[in-house]
């Protein structure tokens, strides 16, 4: 094995990072007189704990919060946690382990407000969704970064296992929107996520018709984009108004013909009405 001495250390690199860092490596070295809380050196401030969290090492995690002289909440230079690395990454055994400790604040957010459960639901990492969840003081409906809710984020992102199980809480309204005000059924609508829809449309308080952004109802943000699953699931619901303006006076039909989008078009203009719907 490779020597390193205490100038290498000093550098910035110690053994303890190389651990991490370099795959194939199933030896753990410590070095006599190693600062177990030193940062690393790329301006990241990830100490030890906060590396091994972020690439699932659950046996080093382990060693290392059973250390007197460990901070395990202590965050890196953006303000992530190991417990925020780890559920960004969708390491729920990590997650797990950081989650049965009393001195870990599992809403603790990052610079960008992004709490633990905020990246694990954009990310669809269900598993630590759940665990997270199930632990009792993680709030789901905390804004996190752009302004999204955790149901916001999982439902633009396509994410229909974590929607779901965000929706079988009773503290998470699918009707709330982000900051821009853009409800979960319009980021699902927007973004083409046709599983996601119908779970949001199988809720009974959910409206199909609620405008978000631009006044625009979910129908006129699939029909823009070109999702022709998207708007043949809304069509197919009798309390869906094909002709329904925005707040700019703009029908579905419009934006679908303004881009070019074919088959939405065909959907919408046998629907089409000479005098559009505002309500």
């Amino acid at each position: 094995m490779r020597c390193w001495s205490r100038q290498t250390l000093a550098v910035g690199w110690s053994i303890l990072y190389l651990r991490f860092w370099l795959s194939g490596l199933s030896c753990w070295v410590e070095v006599e007189g190693c600062d177990i809380s030193r940062e690393d050196f790329m301006n990241a401030g990830n100490t030890p704990l906060a590396w091994a969290a972020s690439r699932g090492h659950e046996e080093v995690v382990e060693m290392l919060l059973g250390r007197d002289d460990i901070n395990p909440d202590k965050p890196n230079n953006n303000g992530r946690t190991p417990l925020c690395c780890a559920a960004r990454n969708g390491h729920e055994g990590v997650v797990k382990m950081l989650l049965g400790r009393d001195d870990i604040n599992p809403n603790k957010p990052n610079n960008l407000h992004g709490t633990p459960l905020w990246y694990a639901a954009l990310n669809g990492h269900e598993g630590v969704v759940k665990a997270l969840l199930e632990q009792g003081k993680v709030n789901p409906g905390r804004v996190g970064r752009y302004g999204l809710t955790p149901l916001c984020g999982a439902a633009r992102n396509g994410h229909e296992g974590v929607v779901e199980i965000l929706l079988g809480r009773s503290d998470v309204s699918p009707n709330t929107p982000d900051y821009p005000y853009q409800t979960p059924l319009c980021f699902a609508a927007r973004h083409g996520h046709e599983g996601v829809v119908k779970v949001l449309l199988g809720l009974a308080n959910v409206s199909p018709n609620k405008r978000c952004r631009s006044g625009q109802t979910p129908l006129c943000c699939a029909a823009q984009n070109g999702h022709e699953g998207v708007v043949k699931i809304l069509l197919g619901r009798d309390d869906v108004n094909p002709n329904k303006q925005d707040t700019n006076g703009r029908t579905p039909l419009y934006y679908a013909t303004e881009r070019g989008h074919v088959g939405v078009i065909a959907l919408l203009k046998p629907l089409e009405s000479t005098t559009p719907s505002t309500a």
